[in-house]
């Protein structure tokens, strides 16, 4: 199946401890780039997903981001470390004998480091359904990727019809444009006034139809056409080669247009230019 590198994704986890937003979405890139942006308590997990996606992608630039809220009537109780609470208080008592009895605000004691703690939400819990729910994100991203890479291979196939048909209309110009030219060479010989010596009209004749010949330009489109076709059916990271097809089509298309010398033929080199250029930008997604 061919993928597109351009989806996207969106997968929302919910627990006791609170809920999580998975977002994923990628654009085309020559090769697998990865970027995360991690609440700092999951930042542990990025090596995680980023093996996650090599073992499932092979190019785009891939953006991942997850929104994680916690749910504040589930957090530990707050403790108070009483032995360190009453040296801090005797402590600030003596401060204050020396200092004329300025009062200590009791908040300030409890907001020393080690006061006041609170019990922490077991994160290796949360952790497992949080990547449970990236991994279905992941699922419903690559389904995006191929619905538009099957989008994608449509279109592609529908150009490729498209080149079939330049390419059988120009093969069969061919024979009306040689008769077309035998008798214009005949026709300047006759204004001239010079006397038609049939071999060298003939010689001519065929110096020209070799000039002309398309045959095997035509012969290689409708190959390319074939292993194009071949390539889709495959399905995978097909995209470099896809790529490199849709040069040799414009290759093919470039000599024909070359050798030209009727206005149907180089409306058929123009159409098959336009179709090329077509699948080319399709194939710029393609994973």
């Amino acid at each position: 199946m061919i993928h597109s590198m351009t989806a996207f994704s969106r997968y929302e986890v919910k627990g006791d401890w609170g809920n999580a937003v998975w977002e994923i979405r990628s654009v085309n890139q020559r090769f697998l780039e990865t970027y995360f942006r991690l609440p700092e308590q999951l930042r542990s997990i990025e090596p995680i997903l980023r093996e996650r996606f090599r073992k499932q992608l092979n190019r785009g630039k891939v953006e991942c981001n997850l929104r994680f809220n916690a749910n504040a009537a589930t957090k530990g109780n707050l403790s108070l470390n009483k032995e360190l609470a009453k040296q801090l208080v005797d402590h600030a008592g003596w401060i204050n004998e020396q200092t004329l009895n300025c009062k200590v605000n009791p908040v300030e004691i409890m907001r020393w480091p080690g006061v006041m703690e609170a019990e922490e939400t077991d994160m290796s819990v949360v952790q497992a359904e949080i990547l449970a729910g990236f991994d279905n994100a992941l699922k419903e991203f690559i389904a995006a990727r191929a619905s538009e890479g099957a989008n994608m291979k449509a279109l592609i196939e529908q150009r490729l019809d498209g080149i079939v048909s330049e390419a059988d209309k120009v093969k069969a110009y061919m024979p009306e444009v040689i008769e077309w030219q035998r008798n214009r060479i005949k026709d300047k010989f006759t204004d001239a006034n010079i006397e038609l010596d049939s071999t060298r009209v003939e010689q001519e004749l065929v110096l020209l139809a070799q000039k002309m010949d398309v045959d095997e330009e035509i012969d290689r489109l409708f190959s390319h056409v074939k292993e194009t076709k071949s390539i889709l059916k495959k399905g995978g990271a097909q995209g470099r080669r896809l790529d490199f097809m849709m040069q040799e089509f414009n290759r093919e298309a470039n000599t024909l247009g070359s050798k030209s010398i009727n206005a149907d033929i180089t409306n058929s080199a123009v159409e098959l230019k336009v179709l090329i250029e077509q699948m080319r930008e399709q194939i710029q997604n393609i994973e």
